[in-house]
């Protein structure tokens, strides 16, 4: 089944919003490791992660999946910023390169031709 309906804006934000809240949940994950099952990051990080999941399925309404999914992507460069800024973790040319591929692919896809 070919579906012929173009990707709205309204569902590449959705999509957008998507990824950066199903890092943050894993963010708060990792702030989480080894605190145990009562460490508040971990439950904050279940409520950002599900609210990921909620808002990728609304933004599917809107959009084609071929456009759609792949921008979840960017929850990568969001979780390369949360590790260097707040983390400390060390960052490299080649993870400037693969982040700045990312963001271009990211454009490529869900660009002004879809």
């Amino acid at each position: 089944m070919t579906e012929t309906r173009s990707t709205s804006p309204i569902g590449i934000l959705l999509m957008v919003f998507a990824a950066f809240s199903t890092a943050t949940g894993q963010f708060f994950w990792k702030l989480a490791a080894g605190g145990g099952l009562f460490d508040w990051h971990l439950w904050v990080g279940f409520v950002f992660y599900g609210m990921g999941a909620v808002l990728m399925t609304v933004a599917f309404r809107f959009g084609r999946l071929s456009v759609l999914h792949p921008l979840l992507t960017i929850g990568y460069v969001i979780a390369l910023v949360y590790g260097v800024t707040f983390l400390d973790e060390p960052i490299s040319i080649s993870l400037v390169i693969g982040t700045v591929l990312i963001l271009v692919g990211v454009w490529l896809i869900g660009g002004d031709g879809h």
